[in-house]
């Protein structure tokens, strides 16, 4: 039984037409993408009813989720992309041994980001970029996310790897039952308790637990190709480990600069009030939201090329990839024209102060207009990093965020101010554009034409 839902999914991923194929497993990942937004939204809207200082602690605290996040995709994209590689090539030994470490390794790293985050606390909440009267909400609800920190790490390694295989569908249940319970843990918690800000960082830490158990459960009850198993961690070699990182480095380095950046943001933000860190935090969220189903079609992209890369059907390779740029495009200009058209209703959502309206519109707009240029170069990071060219996926992915927008914000701050901080991230986005079209072109050029079949028939 087991063999023969191999060979119907190896059939499904290497036959059906891609453009269906991607399409089929983006929506359950859009799905899953939009329910966690839709809550981090909700969160800021709820937390946004306790203050400016409290929103802006959110901000704060979102910058430090971005780092266990960053360690379990790099674990769960790491491994993935060599999961889906391997089923390409029918290895399910090689795919579960891979499995079982990315998975333990994503659990061991978010440990250890609790342990010495708890033993630093109050100097971890000033160096997110709390100003004082952010710094008492920030504690308290970072202290849950540190509870969490385990289990939100190997969540997003599980779901990761069930995108790789194609299983999209079994990651947005997991994902969404946390976020749903999520926000209701914030109307139990945060109103019928009354336990404010503390009440949004436990909600959070036992959605995440929640969800942990049903992406696990994936694995165990046998609905996947890959196995979690402790025979399959022990037949895992040394160099699995270093593989896993190598192939996951650039998410990981992708992850760490939005962290390092929001930080960096806050910081240059602290320096204009509580009103600027909350503007700033807002448009973050909206824009991601915005940005998450064109995101999503990236993610149902990741999957095909891996799996018919490691098959060798190269012509599905470059169709897949087409097809996702173009799509994700159209999407993304729809959304940047809804942030065009009513920007000051979205932010007055999350907190109707004049002062975080006056920072958040003029940056929501900017953020909107460099929207478009993106869908070109995240659906190039993901192809590299899908059939395992690690060189060029990690410099696309430390460009955005890291040789463009950190100098930009850092010379743009001291020389426009506030101004200059709305306008650093879009300037950087646009300036990433054209060197991925120059690493695309390179990289078709060098894909071979001839397919692995077409070379066996011969």
């Amino acid at each position: 039984m087991a063999r023969e839902t191999e060979d119907a999914q190896f059939d499904h991923m290497t036959s059906e037409p891609v453009s269906r194929l991607v399409f089929s497993l983006a929506i359950p990942a859009t799905i899953s993408m939009m329910i966690t937004n839709v809550y981090n939204l909700v969160d800021t809207a709820f937390v946004g009813t306790l203050g400016t200082s409290a929103s802006g602690a959110v901000g704060v605290v979102f910058g430090f989720m971005a780092i266990i996040q960053a360690f379990g995709f790099m674990f769960g994209q790491g491994s993935g992309s060599i999961i889906s590689r391997a089923l390409g090539q029918r290895d399910v030994a090689g795919a579960s041994a891979h499995a079982s470490l990315g998975v333990a390794a994503a659990f061991a790293s978010g440990l250890a980001i609790a342990l010495l985050s708890f033993w630093q606390l109050d100097r971890v909440v000033y160096w997110l970029g709390s100003t004082k009267t952010i710094a008492p909400f920030a504690k308290a609800y970072i202290s849950f996310i540190l509870l969490a920190a385990p289990f939100m790490c190997s969540s997003f390694a599980l779901n990761n790897i069930l995108r790789y295989e194609g299983k999209a569908a079994l990651g947005t249940i997991g994902m969404g039952i946390g976020a749903l319970l999520n926000i209701l843990g914030d109307v139990v918690f945060m109103f019928g308790l009354k336990l404010g800000i503390m009440g949004a960082g436990l909600s959070t830490a036992l959605s995440e637990f929640v969800s942990w158990c049903v992406l696990l459960s994936m694995f165990l009850r046998g609905k996947t190709a890959s196995r979690l198993s402790l025979a399959d961690l022990r037949r895992a070699k040394p160099f699995f480990l270093v593989d896993i990182m190598a192939t996951g480095f650039p998410s990981l380095l992708r992850q760490a600069l939005n962290s390092i950046t929001t930080v960096l943001l806050n910081s240059c933000c602290a320096v204009y009030g509580d009103a600027a860190v909350a503007g700033m935090s807002i448009v973050s969220r909206v824009v991601f939201f915005a940005f998450s189903i064109a995101l999503g079609i990236g993610q149902g992209f990741q999957p095909v090329a891996g799996f018919n890369y490691g098959a060798g059907r190269y012509d599905r390779v470059r169709s897949a990839y087409r097809f996702t740029a173009l799509a994700a495009q159209a999407v993304i200009m729809v959304g940047a024209a809804v942030l065009l058209v009513f920007p000051e209703p979205i932010i007055s959502c999350f907190r109707d102060d004049p002062e975080v309206l006056a920072v958040g519109v003029r940056a929501l707009r900017l953020q909107a207009l460099a929207l478009l240029a993106l869908p070109f170069c995240v659906a190039t990071e993901m192809l590299f990093q899908s059939t395992g060219h690690r060189a060029g996926s990690t410099f696309l992915s430390g460009l955005r965020n890291g040789v463009l927008f950190i100098p930009a914000l850092i010379v743009l701050s001291d020389v426009r101010g506030l101004a200059g901080i709305q306008e650093a991230q879009p300037l950087a986005n646009v300036a990433a554009l054209p060197l991925a079209v120059i690493c695309s072109v390179h990289y078709f050029r060098s894909l071979p034409k001839v397919q692995m079949g077409d070379k066996a028939q011969a």
